[in-house]
């Protein structure tokens, strides 16, 4: 096997390129809704950096847990999984516009006649002062150097592996390599899950600073998991109608895929609900305002969505063995988890600034201009290493045809 002859194929070009002309277009009108309306504009754009944030690091993750346990439904997708995780450099660019929109989302604003606390100009004391831990966590320079402490691990993991996998198709016979990247394998997981729920705590939770969980952290590394091997079930279908994929995808393949799709969405439905039976009977003034204000008026219909939608018609249809197997489907009910955590991630941070659930035309403006921005970033890296991981010792017996 040549490099040559693993190159990506003509739709992945065709991808990058209309990628490009959808994140132009919104990032036009993300720019029109800063100017127009900056506090609705940053309310959309946190959702949607989120969603971008989720597809670089859910694979960075996948590819760590890939290195670590082995097995050949990563062997397909790891160099997909590797240009996914190589897209951080553009997320990090994409934190920067929160950094100037801090004052939207983190300060004290009302939401009909009731007055939200916001970390940013909370009082020191009172009846609405933070406690003294929050006071020392929740700081303007400490929420921004530790946003660079976050991306310097991140980009930091990212690096290492793309390096060390790039080195292995040079030396297939280098055992130490192998066991290398395995042993980074474990703790670069732990840092990530760390970084992460840290992330989640100063970006999202954050919004409702007298609110906390401890496991909502591990929510969104759950729904990242979900984001990213969606979006590796959608490229290796994508792949699979061109050479030289065509001959190498096979239903097995997509079955594996497909049954970590739905393991990760049950792992996310089993933090998501252990969160709220843990808050709901406790039943603290403190802790249920989260979700009083996620499940009254219109916000309740969004809410019984995530659970019918995200949960429960997937945990139907992914329980098919024929479906998971389907070239044709498989990638649809992946489109549709994507779609499904935007949905999540929206129910998670809009109700603390409307209680109406109807999305603004800069939601759509930011989703499209930051998601297409990053696939085609996305695609431009996909080109740039050949699509199947040449050093991997296992990689013959991988793609090798046992569907007879």
């Amino acid at each position: 096997m040549t490099a040559q002859e693993y190159q990506a194929p003509e739709s992945v070009s065709r991808l990058e390129k209309r990628a490009l002309v959808v994140g132009v277009l919104g990032l036009i009108g993300s720019v029109i809704g800063w100017v127009v309306a900056p506090e609705q504009f940053f309310h959309s754009y946190l959702v949607a950096f989120l969603i971008v944030l989720g597809l670089s690091l859910g694979s960075l993750g996948l590819l760590m847990l890939q290195h670590l346990t082995g097995g050949h439904w990563g062997t397909l997708i790891r160099r997909p999984l590797e240009a996914a995780s190589r897209v951080l450099w553009l997320v990090a660019a994409f934190f920067v516009p929160l950094v100037f929109g801090m004052k939207y989302l983190y300060s004290t604003h009302k939401v009909g006649d009731e007055e939200r606390i916001g970390w940013l100009d909370a009082p020191k004391t009172g009846e609405h002062a933070l406690s003294d831990m929050q006071q020392w966590w929740l700081t303007h320079n400490g929420f921004l150097i530790r946003a660079v402490i976050y991306f310097v691990v991140w980009i930091g993991l990212m690096l290492l592996f793309n390096a060390l996998s790039a080195r292995q198709d040079v030396n297939k016979e280098d055992r130490k390599l192998r066991r290398r990247i395995k042993f980074y394998a474990g703790p670069g997981i732990i840092l990530y899950v760390f970084g992460m729920t840290f992330a989640a705590i100063d970006w999202v939770m954050s919004l409702s600073p007298h609110w906390a969980s401890t496991i909502y952290g591990f929510m969104f590394v759950a729904g990242q998991a979900i984001s990213a091997m969606a979006l590796m079930i959608v490229v290796i279908v994508m792949l699979s109608y061109s050479e030289p994929f065509a001959h190498f995808v096979q239903e097995r393949h997509l079955h594996d895929l497909g049954k970590l799709l739905f393991a990760f969405n049950m792992l996310w439905a089993y933090f998501s609900f252990s969160q709220l039976l843990i808050i709901w009977s406790g039943n603290i003034p403190e802790e249920i305002t989260f979700y009083h204000q996620r499940l009254q008026g219109s916000w309740g219909f969004v809410a019984v969505g995530v659970l019918v939608l995200h949960f429960f018609l997937p945990f139907m249809v992914l329980l098919s063995h024929d479906l998971k197997r389907n070239r044709r489907l498989l990638p649809v009910v992946a489109c549709w988890m994507i779609l499904m955590r935007i949905l999540d991630v929206y129910w998670l941070t809009r109700p603390e600034f409307t209680s109406q659930a109807l999305p603004s035309l800069w939601d759509f403006a930011a989703i499209l201009g930051l998601g297409g921005l990053w696939l085609w970033f996305f695609a431009a890296q996909l080109k740039r290493r050949p699509l199947l991981p040449l050093g991997e010792p296992e990689l013959e017996e991988a793609i090798a045809n046992n569907e007879h």
